[in-house]
């Protein structure tokens, strides 16, 4: 290997060969890049779509329990102005529909 390496220098020159060496080089990467890493990429890009999308659900899910909440602190706050006490759980309506029938 080192005899043709020499023969090769001795013939062509140090730069000339260096500049394969190199250009060899960058082809390797090149290579290397586009069959490992690249598909790797391109799952992780879907991945990282997947992951956003849940986190905007997860974002409006939020806002609306906000909402929700502000919305029932409200209510209460209404009720015990009105009534001039605080609001206890029996106080409620009840989300059973059979109870509410009766």
């Amino acid at each position: 290997m080192s005899d043709g390496l020499v023969s090769a220098i001795n013939q062509y020159g140090f730069p000339i060969i260096a500049a394969m060496g190199l250009g060899y080089f960058v082809y390797y990467v090149w290579k290397w890049v586009t069959t490992e890493i690249k598909p790797v990429l391109g799952e992780a890009n879907t991945v990282l779509i997947g992951l956003i999308d849940r986190i905007r659900m997860l974002d409006n899910d939020m806002i609306r329990l906000t909402q929700k909440l502000n919305m029932v602190l409200e209510f209460k706050d209404e009720y015990e102005k009105s009534t001039g006490k605080k609001m206890d759980l029996d106080d409620l309506p009840s989300l059973d529909t059979k109870k509410n029938k009766k």
